[in-house]
């Protein structure tokens, strides 16, 4: 949830005309409490995936033959069932074990709104990224180029203003630095921070390639700022004076938001990156936006799915594979069937979680073990109404400062209906802490009525009667959110060995082998994938 310019359009201008011209009667009806609540909780199939450390499946009945098989239906894969069409390949498979495709580009419904399961925005993508430009003109997300050469963005996918606010000393205010009451020393850090932020989003390296860069491969080799990446955002932060409790809180929010860990276990590196990784040169006024839907990012993974029509094994539990005779051999388990099959493809790529592949080969469990993933609690809402003091209004991003989550996107904020029945949010909650697994553990281990008193008491910080109004509580579990960059991770031998191919027949491809978990580096590592893949059937050849 990046923190930006607030955009002015004509929509946004009919918006602001048409709440200010409708008066609604609502006194009455926020007096009354809602009965009924919904209540559910959900997750990935995780109890199924499990499965994979007993290795207690039946054995195949039936064999299915494949050219090329793609293991996992996220947006890794995904895009290299895209770059396959584009190579004009399209005898291939690809094998999911959710019933859906999207990974953590995924989405829900209600009767009132779509809402994310996960990932739900992409910052403009940097110019130098032709082939996220290309993709996202194919899709209409970019509706042409202006006279100067720079893309135009479909305004109704752009975030709507106001943009983010941020709860702050009992107030809601425009933003997410906090500003409120700020004293002279808390102004300086901030102003110095950001001037460092900015020396680093510019700054080259002897190589001529940028110190922070999108794909995280492009970066400068430069030695000196790799060390970054052996420290704690935490650490660096000490060093360099940053000290006001304001600003480590305010970069702690950052890092949790894209890493899931804050700055006392995130790289310092990637902690940068953060700011600097995005160059906000992808239009002309060079100001920084996001692209965003009810859905989240499930709207790009729509874009991709098409490519995988009629190619797709859904609820298939891939346990095994290993390399016989020139082959790839693949046993997966139909869990609707209740039984396993063999694929034999020439050639796979596994755009799968580390945690996950693991357990598919033999020999991968030492170097696995430096991959971290933090674990995710997202929670849908749906309100009768959201009461707070209206000191700013409700914003597409709405961050409590010093909670425990990380706030709420308002799902419906790109409708042009702004007379909604019931309002539908969804709360971001990421587990950051020095151990990991018992946060994963806890995760599972509590009930639905647990996490509900944990987010609803989270949410009435800035919200305090938020409860009378809650109609339906959609909870989320993400068990294995996103890869977590701790300090010795993103240029460490463990990660390079991970990407490595096996035998020019197996290939890898997820954000996770990236380093950092966004859009940019799912959709690359598929992309490149199956160039490489292609490359070596060609010398094969």
């Amino acid at each position: 949830m990046k923190s930006g310019e607030n955009y002015k359009s004509r929509r946004t201008f009919l918006k602001g005309i048409a709440a200010s011209l409708l008066l609604i009667p609502l006194v009455q009806s926020c007096k009354q409490k809602a009965t009924g609540l919904l209540l559910r909780l959900t997750g990935t199939n995780h109890i199924l995936g499990h499965r994979l450390w007993a290795k207690n499946f039946p054995k195949p009945v039936r064999e299915i033959h494949i050219p090329y098989l793609i293991v996992g239906g996220g947006i890794a894969g995904l895009s290299a069932a895209r770059q396959l069409h584009k190579k004009g390949i399209t005898d291939f498979l690809v094998v999911e074990l959710e019933d859906h495709l999207g990974g953590n580009s995924s989405n829900g419904e209600n009767r009132y709104s779509k809402y994310p399961l996960g990932a739900h925005y992409l910052p403009l993508p940097n110019f130098q990224d032709k082939e996220l430009l290309q993709f996202l003109g194919e899709t209409k997300i970019i509706t042409g180029y202006d006279t100067k050469g720079f893309p135009v963005f479909d305004e109704e996918q752009l975030t709507f203003s106001p943009q983010e606010r941020l709860y702050y000393k009992n107030s809601w205010q425009e933003g997410l630095v906090p500003r409120l009451g700020a004293t002279q020393a808390e102004e300086e850090q901030f102003r110095r921070f950001f001037d460092k932020m900015e020396f680093f989003r510019k700054a080259k390296g002897l190589d001529g390639a940028y110190l922070f860069d999108i794909p995280l491969v492009l970066s400068s080799t430069d030695s000196e700022t790799r060390l970054l990446d052996t420290i704690t955002m935490q650490e660096w932060m000490d060093r360099n004076g940053f000290t006001t409790e304001a600003l480590r809180n305010y970069i702690d929010y950052c890092c949790r938001d894209d890493y899931g860990l804050g700055i006392a276990y995130v790289s310092a590196w990637a902690g940068i990156h953060y700011f600097c990784g995005r160059k906000h040169d992808a239009t002309s006024d060079k100001k920084e936006n996001v692209l965003t839907w009810a859905e989240g990012n499930a709207r790009l993974a729509s874009h991709l799915k098409k490519y995988t029509d009629q190619k797709t094994l859904k609820k298939h539990l891939v346990y095994q594979a290993e390399i016989k005779n020139d082959s790839v051999v693949i046993a997966a388990f139909d869990s609707e069937k209740q039984e396993s099959v063999t694929i034999v493809a020439d050639r796979v790529i596994l755009a799968t979680p580390q945690f996950v592949n693991q357990y598919l080969l033999t020999g991968r469990q030492e170097f696995s073990k430096a991959f971290h993933y933090a674990p995710w609690l997202l929670a849908t809402v749906t309100v009768t109404e959201l009461i707070d003091n209206h000191s700013y209004p409700l914003c597409w991003d709405n961050v409590i400062y010093d909670a425990k989550g990380l706030g709420y996107i308002y799902d419906q904020h790109q409708s042009l209906q702004q007379l909604q029945p019931k309002k539908v949010i969804t709360y971001y909650h990421s587990f950051s802490s020095a151990n990991i697994p018992q946060s994963r553990r806890e995760l599972y281990k509590q009930d639905k009525e647990y996490w509900k008193r944990q987010v609803l008491s989270d949410l009435s910080k800035a919200h305090p009667d938020i409860e009378q109004y809650v109609e339906a509580i959609d909870i989320h579990l993400l068990g294995h959110g996103m890869i977590s960059p701790v300090p010795g991770f993103l240029f460490g031998k463990e990660k390079e060995q991970a990407g490595q191919s096996i035998g020019n027949r197996i290939y890898f491809a997820h954000s996770d082998l990236a380093g950092i978990s966004i859009f940019e580096e799912a959709f690359h590592q598929g992309i490149n994938a199956v160039n490489k893949m292609i490359h070596d059937a060609t010398l094969d050849s």
